[in-house]
């Protein structure tokens, strides 16, 4: 007996007893796999002074329009940017800056959860800004450090935006600092800086920063390399994370070398000599009396004058980058040097000119043009 005699007769038995089991409702057709119905709405564009006004009265969806508009790309949105840059910078600067960084692995979205519930409840606003590194083959980033902060991404006290490292070194974003500006004129007064974790030259953030927190692990390194330079000497705070369980005396061992290392460093222009913290953000130790040293810090820097003083210098330094940024810009998107720059780059490669004089030429192609 085949299969399709069976089928056969089933249907036929199912035809003449309508309260069989067998009869089996008719499903429909297939349908397609984009609805028919469905219209993309193109959102509408926001004026200048909707964004100002949004993010001025703390508006959390058009704050994050915002920095999406100064971390485009698009020559178009630049100028819009910037306005809203300027307009927001009479109502920022009332916050606390801390940059924390630490090698990948340190636990540092954890910390800033565990912290980040505690700073809350002091009543403060806070805002994370998470830099994601980016793909060197793709260009793309996961941006899930979110996905690991659930316990304060639903606060409303709390705003957290991860962006794209984009190729920029020194373990920030491209357009951190404008970022900060903006969270800043929508009132978050604690602002936390996660950077990518990329190692000893993560010196990038320290210059848009009121204080510089080194997360470490225990065995991550004997005293030789509690002593090197860079990223180290930067430090304000060091904490020792992961003191819990069977690491706790690991992580106090750890952190007696790294108070003997930090002896040996001259004390920074601040005037404060580092200080080492251990704390578990898992079972929730330590984390007080990594809070009270920051506090501890910012009152002495306060008190010295040090505060103003590294913010006015600080000023001063990305006024520099920005020009940098957009000569930079202009030279690439100069007509002249367009249409000679690949012409150079074809002689560099055939080793007719060196790099340093391809670049002196061209420069002298776009002054010469400018005039």
């Amino acid at each position: 007996m085949s299969f399709t005699k069976i089928n056969h007769y089933e249907k036929e038995y199912a035809d003449m007893h309508h309260d069989t089991a067998l009869n089996v409702t008719e499903g429909v057709e297939d349908q397609p796999i984009v609805n028919p119905y469905f219209t993309r709405r193109k959102k509408p564009k926001l004026s200048t002074d909707q964004y100002v006004e949004g993010i001025l009265a703390g508006n959390i969806t058009t704050l994050s329009q915002a920095i999406t508009l100064i971390e485009s790309n698009n020559p178009a949105h630049y100028a819009q940017a910037q306005e809203i840059i300027e307009r927001c910078l009479p109502h920022a600067g009332k916050s606390v800056r801390i940059g924390i960084t630490g090698v990948p692995g340190a636990g540092k979205s954890t910390f800033i959860e565990a912290v980040g519930n505690m700073v809350t409840s002091l009543r403060h606003k806070l805002a994370v800004l998470a830099i994601d590194p980016s793909s060197e083959r793709s260009g793309g980033s996961i941006l899930g450090d979110k996905t690991r902060m659930e316990s304060i991404s639903g606060n409303p006290d709390v705003f957290i935006r991860p962006s794209p490292s984009a190729g920029s070194l020194g373990g920030v974003a491209r357009k951190t600092r404008e970022t900060i500006v903006l969270c800043e004129a929508a009132g978050f007064d604690v602002i936390f800086i996660e950077t990518v974790g990329v190692g000893q030259s993560e010196t990038a953030v320290h210059s848009m920063v009121d204080m510089f927190m080194l997360l470490q692990i225990s065995g991550a390194g004997d005293e030789l390399q509690g002593i090197k330079r860079g990223i180290m000497e930067m430090a304000d705070i060091m904490v020792i994370t992961k003191a819990d369980g069977e690491n706790i005396h690991k992580a106090e061992l750890a952190k007696t070398q790294f108070q003997g290392a930090l002896r040996l460093f001259p004390v920074p222009e601040s005037g404060w000599r580092p200080k080492v913290y251990t704390c578990s953000a898992v079972a929730g130790t330590g984390l007080e009396e990594v809070w009270k040293g920051v506090e501890e810090f910012l009152d002495h820097i306060e008190a010295n004058g040090y505060f103003r003083h590294n913010r006015n210098r600080q000023n001063k330094y990305w006024m520099y980058e920005s020009i940098n940024e957009v000569l930079r810009n202009s030279f690439y998107h100069d007509p002249a040097v367009e249409s000679r720059i690949a012409e150079y780059e074809q002689r560099v490669l055939d080793d007719k000119i060196s790099s340093f004089i391809a670049a002196k030429e061209l420069l002298d192609i776009y002054f010469k043009d400018l005039k």
